[in-house]
């Protein structure tokens, strides 16, 4: 399910390491410039933020607090949605910000990619790449661009969400999965689709989805590749 170049990230074991395997990743994709941001609900309507990357020096005193910071339509649409977005001059123009997209383009920031992963109990992640550089013209590199950034993204959040807030969920015991739920995540591990896992395990397709799900859901996981790395570190499969 997972391709090796991008798993490194899982052994990640501090925020320095993180940061190197994000930026490791971001030069391979064709971009300079890389951040994480994890983000965690509290209150209603505060939320804390935790972010690493490695933007020039300077960026955030320019680009952060200006009045239009908070309407920035990359963000915007990380907030609401879990698609990537893909944006470039054009975006912020569309929306009245070209200043905006000015300020931060005398970084380096001129195009990009983002994405943002919402998890359960108000937890977020959120990676971007950007550069000075037009977006490839081809539609078919382009979309090999987003989909190697979805895949990395996959792996970089449970990473990050570690590493980044280590104190949360800090001495809290293993979730208990079934032996069938440990098995069905064991088969989604190895690309096998529902329907494979049932034909393996002797169960009804209908019934595996239902294993890979509350095997999910008992992780804390939005997703079953989530789930699986996260069954991964905990050692739960191998």
């Amino acid at each position: 399910m997972l391709q090796a170049r991008f798993a490194s990230i899982l052994q990640a074991a501090s925020r320095d390491d993180f940061r190197d395997e994000i930026v490791r990743f971001s030069r391979g994709l064709g971009f300079e410039i890389v951040s994480a941001m994890a983000v965690f609900d509290q209150l209603p309507g505060r939320s804390e933020f935790i972010c690493v990357g490695n933007q020039p020096s300077g960026f955030g005193a320019v680009v952060d607090g200006t009045a239009n910071e908070r309407l920035d339509p990359v963000m915007q649409h990380c907030r609401r949605q879990s698609v990537p977005i893909i944006w470039d001059q054009k975006t912020y123009t569309s929306v009245g910000l070209g200043n905006l997209w000015e300020q931060q383009a005398q970084f380096g920031l001129c195009t990009g990619i983002a994405m943002a992963m919402h998890l359960p109990d108000g937890r977020h992640f959120v990676l971007g790449v950007e550069r000075d550089q037009a977006l490839p013209a081809q539609p078919a590199e382009l979309m090999r661009m987003v989909a190697d950034l979805q895949l990395f993204a996959t792996c970089a959040q449970e990473a990050g969400l570690r590493v980044l807030s280590p104190d949360r969920g800090a001495g809290a015991p293993p979730p208990k999965l079934t032996p069938r739920e440990l098995e069905a995540l064991k088969w989604t591990m190895e690309g096998k689709t529902a329907w494979e896992v049932g034909a393996i395990l002797g169960i009804s397709e209908r019934t595996a989805v239902l294993h890979v799900n509350n095997a999910t859901h008992k992780l804390n996981c939005a997703s079953k590749h989530q789930a699986v790395l996260k069954a991964l570190r905990l050692g739960l499969i191998h």
